[in-house]
C-alpha cells in the first residue's frame, strides 16, 4: 500500500510537470508557477553552497599567503607563492597585492596598475648595495629606509626593521594597516618579506623629502602660504580616509611633519604606520585601552593620562602639525627660552593677544591675506588641541575648514596682485602644481569631499 502511494505521488509530480500548451496559459498557470519556483529554489541552494565554498577557499588562501605555504611555521622559511620551486630561486619572496578597502577613496586605475611582483632578499640586497649608507634615505625608531629599484624599473622605498624581537609588533602593525589602505595621500604599499631575523617592507618611493625638511628650507625654495594650506588639506584628507573610509577605521597614532612625504608637485603623502592601530570593531566602544606610543610634542595629553586611544588623538596631533606648518618651529624647541620651548603653548598665548604676525614663520612675507589665513589656521589648530577629545572637531570638518581658508586666501591674493606679498608669487612658480587642483578636492574619480 505504501509503495503504491509513493508511486502514485511520483506519477502525480511528473504529470504536473507536463505542460499541455493546447489548454491555454490560464489553465496551466499554476503548473508553470510550481515548476519555476522549484527550479528557483534549487538554484538558490546551489548558489549558496558554491559561494560558501569560494569564501572558505579565499580565506584559506589568504592565511597561506601570510603564513607561507608550509604548515610548519619554521622561522627559517619566508613567504613564497612562486610557481617555480627550483633551488636556484631559494630565499624567494613576493610583493603581495594589498587587500583594498571598499571605500570611495579607492582609485580603480591605480589598483589595476599595481599588480603582483616577486622579489627575493638577494635582490633587495643588490638594489640597496647590501644596505649601503649611499642608498639610505631615512631612519626611524623601528629601522632604516633605503632607496631601491625593482626589476620592472619601479623605484621603491625599502624599510629594513631592526633585528630585535621588540619591533616585531610594530612590523606586523604596519603590514596590517598598509594592506588595508589605498589613497592618493597615503604612501602606497607594495609588499613585505620575512626571512629569519630579516623583516622588509616595500612601499612607493617619494623623491621630494619630508614636510619637516621643507619647513627647514633644506630644498631651497620655501613653501608659500597657499602651498602649506594645500599640504595641510592633503594630510587632512588622508587622516579622514583612515578614520571614515576603512573598515575597521585606522588610528595612525604618529602624525608628524617627518612622516609627511612631499611629492614633486607638492602633494603630501602620509607614511610610517608602525604605531597604527585598528579601531575597535564594536560600534559601542568609545576607545581602545593601550600603552602610550607616539612622538613627544605630538601626543594627546588625554591619551597619556587615561591610556585611552581614539581617533581624536590623531586630531590633536594634526593640530600640532598645523601650528608647526604656520610657525616653522618644531613642537619642542629646547634651545629657546622657557616660555617658548613648547611651541603650541607659545602660539596659543600669542593668539589670545591677537598678535599673529609674531607667530608666523619668518620665511613667509606678510600681507593682509596671508596674516588672515594664518590666523584662521591657528584658530582651527586651537580647536584640535582642546584638552577634551569631545571638544575636538572630526578630521572631515578640519578638511572642509582648511579648504575654505585656502579658497578665500587665493581669491584675495588674485584681487590684490599688485601687493608685495611673497605668497602671491605662487601662481608664477606653480608649474609644480596645477591651478585647478588648488580648487578641487577630487583626488580620484570616485572620491570627492563635500566642502562648506
Amino acid at each position: 500500500m505504501m509503495k503504491r502511494t509513493k508511486k502514485s505521488q511520483k506519477q502525480s509530480f511528473r504529470q504536473d510537470l507536463i505542460i499541455d500548451y493546447s489548454a491555454g496559459p490560464k489553465k496551466h498557470h499554476h503548473k508553470f508557477s510550481f515548476f519555476f519556483s522549484y527550479i528557483r529554489s534549487a538554484k538558490e541552494k546551489l548558489s549558496y553552497v558554491c559561494s560558501t565554498l569560494v569564501f572558505w577557499q579565499k580565506k584559506a588562501n589568504s592565511e597561506t599567503n601570510w603564513k607561507g605555504s608550509n604548515k610548519s611555521q619554521s622561522p627559517d622559511r619566508e613567504v613564497s607563492t612562486s610557481k617555480d620551486s627550483n633551488s636556484s630561486r631559494s630565499k624567494r619572496g613576493i610583493l603581495l597585492k594589498p587587500q583594498y578597502s571598499n571605500s570611495h577613496g579607492t582609485s580603480m586605475a591605480s589598483r589595476e596598475q599595481l599588480g603582483t611582483f616577486e622579489f627575493s632578499f638577494d635582490e633587495i640586497c643588490q638594489t640597496t648595495g647590501n644596505f649601503s649608507a649611499v642608498h639610505k634615505i631615512g631612519e626611524g625608531g623601528f629601522g632604516t629606509v633605503y632607496k631601491g629599484k625593482l626589476k620592472n624599473g619601479c623605484p621603491v622605498a625599502i624599510k629594513r626593521s631592526k633585528k630585535d624581537w621588540r619591533v616585531l609588533a610594530e612590523f606586523k602593525n604596519e603590514v596590517q594597516a598598509l594592506s588595508k589602505i589605498e589613497h592618493l595621500n597615503l604612501v602606497r604599499f607594495y609588499g613585505f618579506l620575512e626571512l629569519k631575523d630579516e623583516r622588509i617592507i616595500v612601499t612607493e618611493y617619494v623623491s621630494n623629502g619630508t614636510l619637516r625638511e621643507h619647513l627647514d628650507g633644506k630644498y631651497g625654495t620655501e613653501l608659500e602660504v597657499a602651498e602649506r594650506l594645500s599640504i595641510a588639506i592633503d594630510v587632512a584628507h588622508a587622516i579622514t580616509y583612515l578614520h571614515s573610509y576603512t573598515d575597521p577605521s585606522i588610528i595612525h597614532r604618529d602624525i608628524k611633519a617627518s612622516n609627511i612625504l612631499i611629492t614633486e608637485n607638492l602633494h603630501a603623502k602620509v607614511a610610517d604606520f608602525g604605531f597604527a592601530r585598528l579601531a575597535a570593531e564594536d560600534p559601542c566602544a568609545t576607545h581602545i585601552s593601550t600603552q602610550i606610543k607616539g612622538t613627544a610634542g605630538y601626543l594627546d595629553p588625554e591619551y597619556i593620562r587615561t591610556f585611552q586611544l581614539t581617533e581624536k588623538s590623531d586630531v590633536y596631533s594634526f593640530g600640532v602639525l598645523l601650528v608647526e606648518m604656520m610657525t616653522g618651529r618644531r613642537p619642542i624647541e629646547t634651545h629657546r627660552n622657557l616660555d617658548e620651548r613648547v611651541t603650541i603653548r607659545w602660539v596659543m598665548n600669542i593668539l589670545k593677544h591677537m598678535d599673529i604676525v609674531m607667530a608666523m614663520d619668518p620665511r613667509l612675507r606678510r600681507s593682509p591675506a596671508s596674516i588672515e589665513a594664518v590666523e584662521r589656521v591657528l584658530k582651527l589648530a586651537r580647536q584640535c588641541l582642546a584638552p577634551s577629545r569631545l571638544a575636538r572637531p572630526a578630521m572631515r570638518k578640519c578638511a572642509e575648514v582648511l579648504w575654505g581658508i585656502r579658497k578665500q586666501f587665493i581669491e584675495k591674493s588674485i584681487t590684490k596682485t599688485s601687493t608685495s606679498s611673497h605668497s602671491t608669487n605662487f601662481l608664477d612658480r606653480n608649474a609644480k602644481r596645477d591651478w585647478e587642483d588648488l580648487y578641487t578636492i577630487d583626488y580620484s574619480k570616485n572620491f570627492r569631499f563635500a566642502s562648506t
